[in-house]
């Protein structure tokens, strides 16, 4: 039953074309009654796999900005391990309601992002060029760090929130910043998972459920990408973390 429900979970969001790390962990502790320690452990393992594709892909198309991202995505594995430890000793209730909270704010990020974008050009200042020097090793370890350890504590990609630090921070281009963000993603992922991994948290047989079933339903789910008309797919990508933080706030 948890293959196929991840199944259509991952053909969904295929379709729709954004992560769905917020939508796994609620299925899973909500769903399926999986302990949140868990659910946060096989949601970041699982994304190791799911960004690999999304990430060559991007390389190969020269949209990643490769020094920005290694520097970043190293601060990355620092605070994402870290963060993992952290989580580890948290006690459930309390993870489960900064969990939904997150990814409740992932929701509110996108939504400013996809709707408010007058209002982002008027009130937050994107910087033109790339950040350099020894700035972008400070900025960069820094901000990878503190991505990192939300990841790693809560078992979001944090995608919302990077992206937004390389536009108005690193002066990396929107285009490239969607390539670059998932390059910072593998390595914090990886970390964080082996963060719950070395503390026993995560269960072998529910992670190759899930992994199996988003990879195999978002190949399916990408198909039907451009038959959707634009409104819907943004409608979609704002109301997936919205509902998903909601229903674990509630039921958590």
């Amino acid at each position: 039953m948890l293959f196929f429900s991840m199944l259509l979970l991952g053909a969904f969001i295929g379709f729709v074309g954004a992560g769905g790390a917020g939508v796994t962990i609620t299925l899973l502790t909500v769903g399926f009654g999986v302990p949140i320690h868990t659910a946060l452990a096989v949601a970041l393992a699982s994304m190791v796999f799911t960004m690999i594709s999304g990430a060559v892909s991007h390389f190969r198309e020269h949209e990643v900005v490769v020094k920005t991202g290694a520097i970043i995505g190293l601060g990355g594995m620092v605070g994402a391990f870290l963060g993992a430890n952290t989580s580890n000793i948290m006690p459930a209730s309390t993870l489960s309601f900064m969990t939904a909270l997150m990814i409740c704010m992932s929701a509110l990020i996108l939504y400013v992002k996809l709707y408010q974008g007058d209002w982002l050009d008027r009130h937050i200042h994107i910087r033109k060029e790339l950040l350099s020097g020894r700035k972008l090793w400070i900025y960069g370890l820094l901000a990878g760090i503190i991505n990192g350890f939300l990841s790693g504590a809560f078992g979001i990609g944090a995608a919302a929130f990077i992206q937004i630090s390389l536009l108005v921070i690193f002066g990396v281009p929107l285009l490239k910043s969607i390539g670059t963000c998932m390059m910072i993603i593998l390595p914090i992922s990886a970390a964080g998972g082996l963060g719950y991994l070395f503390n026993g948290r995560l269960d072998f047989t529910i992670f190759l459920q899930t992994l199996s079933g988003l990879m195999i339903g978002a190949w399916f789910g990408a198909k039907g990408t451009h038959l959707a008309p634009m409104p819907i797919l943004k409608f979609c990508i704002v109301a997936m973390p919205t509902i998903g933080g909601i229903i674990m706030m509630l039921f958590r």
